[in-house]
């Protein structure tokens, strides 16, 4: 079966570096097969035997990596299906077609809190807009994130900590899994 694992907060401003060598080096060391990564900010596509829960993998390379390169990092793990039904679930087709490069989904571990979403809605005061669906929060930011209130929102607001990929590495990653 096919997987995508998201890193957080790796290679960003001199932290946590990770050489994608290294991290591909460490899923087949661990027998998971067709390990590709893709840019430096910590996505991996790769096949694992048979059906296995996205948490379980999740904790099997969060200690993985720790064991070896002495990081604390969250994974964030979805299988093929989940990934195809991220894409399936957005709600802003517009702007993934017109621009890209601002349109987020950021993957948590557990569903987010209805409440706190609404909350994190309500404290937005740009043209930023959010729409939450499980485990994945997808917003757009027509005016970049460079000078977002919202984006720095997010994780404080909702009480979770995920991971944020624009669309147009989600198509990179989703045009790996065949």
């Amino acid at each position: 079966m096919t997987y995508i694992a998201l890193l957080r907060g790796i290679n960003v401003g001199g932290n946590k570096m990770v050489a994608m060598a290294d991290l591909r080096s460490i899923l087949t060391t661990m027998g998971l097969t067709d390990v590709v990564t893709v840019l430096q900010s910590g996505n991996v596509v790769f096949r694992a035997a048979g059906r296995t829960l996205s948490s379980t993998l999740e904790a099997r390379l969060e200690a993985a990596l720790e064991k070896r390169l002495g990081l604390s990092v969250d994974f964030h793990v979805r299988s093929a299906d989940e990934w195809k039904a991220i894409l399936a679930a957005n709600p802003f087709r517009a702007e993934a077609e017109k621009d890209p490069g601002h349109l987020l989904v950021s993957c948590f571990k557990i569903p987010l809190d209805r409440a706190r979403v609404q909350a994190l809605q309500a404290a937005i005061v740009g043209r930023e807009r959010l729409h939450a669906d499980g485990r994945h929060l997808y917003m757009t930011f027509p005016d970049g994130m460079g000078n977002s209130k919202a984006a720095r929102l997010v994780d404080k607001t909702l009480a979770a900590r995920g991971t944020a990929r624009n669309w147009n590495t989600i198509l990179k990653l989703s045009a790996l899994l065949g």
